[in-house]
Order: C-alpha cells, then structure tokens, then sequence
C-alpha cells in the first residue's frame, strides 16, 4: 500500500531541501528556493514553503542558541546538519505559525527525519523539540490560536 505524503510534508521537505542546499553553498538563495518550488503550482503553497525559510534562516541565530540550550552536555558539531535544519524548521512552526499545533510542527520534523537522516533522529528531534515546547508552555511564550492548538491544560487525573 501507497503511503501518499500530505501536502504540507512535502513542503516541509522542499524547505529542508533548499536550506541544506542553502547551507552547503552559502549563496543564491533566490535560485535555490526557485529551482526546488518550480513544480509547485499552488500560490498558497509556495508562500508557506518560502515562509517557512525565510523564518528559519532570519532567526537562524536564536534557533541554534535554543537548541544548544537543550543540548548542553552535546557539542553541536555532532549533531547531523539534516537534524539542526529539521530541528530549526519544527522550531520555527512553534514560534512563529501560530495556526499550525505544534504537536503537529514536531511529529512532521520526526517522520521527515526518518526518511532523511539517521536511524536514531526522530528519538533525538523529538526529545527537543518536546522540551523547547514545554519550556514555551511553562514560560507562557507559546503564541497558538484556535482549536486544537494548544493541549488543555486540565489535568488528566483531577483529584477529587
């Protein structure tokens, strides 16, 4: 059976395709993001892909200085390029799209990181970003709207 990937996914990979080629190059962003959106018809679609890159690499240095602050006893050039990007673009949805859950922004950044990166990434991506999202939570910086995109906070086994 066929597992067809959500639109978004695919975006999301066409992001981390063009950072990674961004990052190896360090130049021509505009072609880049060019070549790998020119099969995407869709004007809403692209805007989001090119939303997503423009946030990560304007706020390039606060996504990293988040996730050293999760990695502490880990030296940052042991972590897989492919699993900073990830990490940076799962980051990046919480921050600052506040209409997608970031239940949602993290699953998407472990099942890309499956299909992209080592055996043991998804463990590894999602143990951050769920730690940046519970520091956003506690802090009160989470900025999400609507339904569904914040968890309540009702506790599950309410004493009686």
């Amino acid at each position: 059976m066929i597992n067809k990937k959500s639109n978004r996914r695919v975006l999301r990979e066409k992001a981390l395709q063009v950072l990674y080629a961004f990052r190896m190059n360090n130049e021509g962003l505009e072609k880049i993001i060019a070549a790998m959106l020119i099969e995407i018809d869709n004007d809403t679609d692209k805007t989001f892909c090119r939303e997503l890159i423009l946030k990560v690499l304007a706020n390039q240095k606060e996504l990293e200085a988040t996730v050293k602050e999760k990695v502490a006893n880990w030296e940052m050039d042991r972590i897989a390029i492919i699993d900073k990007i990830l990490l940076q673009i799962g980051i990046a949805e919480i921050l600052y799209f506040p209409d997608i859950p970031p239940k949602v922004s993290i699953n998407e950044a472990i099942e890309i990181a499956k299909d992209y990166s080592t055996a043991n990434s998804g463990k590894f991506i999602n143990g951050i970003l769920d730690a940046i999202l519970s520091d956003l939570k506690n802090s009160g910086k989470l900025n999400k709207v609507g339904r569904g995109l914040i968890e309540d906070s009702i506790p599950k086994n309410p004493s009686k």
